[in-house]
């Protein structure tokens, strides 16, 4: 994705993009030098923290598509996904629709070559929405006509913040994030998070050299959460078995007994509903 022909107009290829970093940690070909560059910094850095960034973003998307499997079987058949970065395999509509035919999705993004690529690949499908929307900005995103139009925020519906909020580094705001939507679910709905954990061990200037990393990227920055903070996103909700755990450990397939080890640094998430 390097010839100048393929870059989108607006878009400076030179400035990382995180959606574009974590399709190079999948596998994905939608990037350019400067996103692979960032991608590979912190590959190192995360062997020094004795995680594989790569097999972390695969873990987190098999959470993902293991947590709209479960919601879908249970009856819930809209989403909304925000920061859903670029398609790939398995993606949130393709879930939902083989467990639950006819769930709507709304897929929201800022980045603009993410809303290119979404829009040609459900040019075809009524069922799923893509439309531009930021984080930051919660209540934007439900009170958009196009939200409006494709979801009914009157019946149960699931958003999804799947490696999303630790992009808001500012811990107050990403708390007030996190309020905004859990107050905008009805009875029925859910939160679907999953968080980067800094863990409990003591890593030195890892965590200051991938903040760097990230402050360079289009995001501006990124922020390892405790267990607590992370937990705290889903107050006033009821969080599913297993509870917060490492994304591997939610509800693994096929089912496997682990031992959850909060003590290393790697990702966290959780399902919960509003009653």
């Amino acid at each position: 994705m390097d010839d100048p022909k393929q870059v989108p107009t607006g878009i400076d290829p030179t400035i990382p993009s995180v959606a574009r970093m974590y399709d190079y940690y999948l596998g994905g070909k939608d990037n350019f030098a400067a996103d692979r560059e960032a991608a590979e910094k912190m590959i190192a850095i995360g062997r020094q923290m004795g995680n594989d960034a790569r097999e972390v973003a695969r873990e987190n998307r098999g959470f993902l598509g293991r947590a709209v499997r479960h919601l879908a079987r249970s009856g819930v058949t809209q989403f909304i996904d925000v920061g859903a970065g670029l398609p790939t395999q398995e993606n949130v509509h393709q879930v939902a629709q083989r467990h639950a035919p006819g769930s709507r999705v709304m897929y929201v993004d800022n980045d603009p070559v993410v809303l290119i690529h979404a829009q040609a690949l459900l040019a075809n499908d009524q069922d799923t929405a893509v439309m531009r929307g930021d984080l930051r900005d919660p209540d934007a995103i439900f009170d958009d006509p196009a939200v409006r139009a494709h979801i009914d925020l009157t019946r149960p519906f699931a958003v999804l913040l799947v490696a999303v909020l630790h992009f808001v580094p500012e811990d107050d705001a990403a708390a007030a994030i996190a309020a905004s939507i859990r107050d905008r679910l009805v009875p029925g709905g859910h939160l679907v998070l999953s968080h980067i954990y800094q863990g409990e061990t003591e890593i030195g200037d890892t965590v200051a050299e991938g903040q760097k990393v990230y402050s360079a990227t289009s995001s501006g920055g990124i922020a390892g959460r405790t267990l607590p903070q992370i937990t705290s996103f889903f107050d006033g909700l009821e969080i599913l078995e297993p509870g917060v755990v490492p994304v591997q450990a939610w509800r693994p397939d096929p089912p496997w007994e682990t031992e959850v080890d909060l003590s290393r640094p790697g990702i966290l998430g959780a399902v919960a509903r509003k009653n």
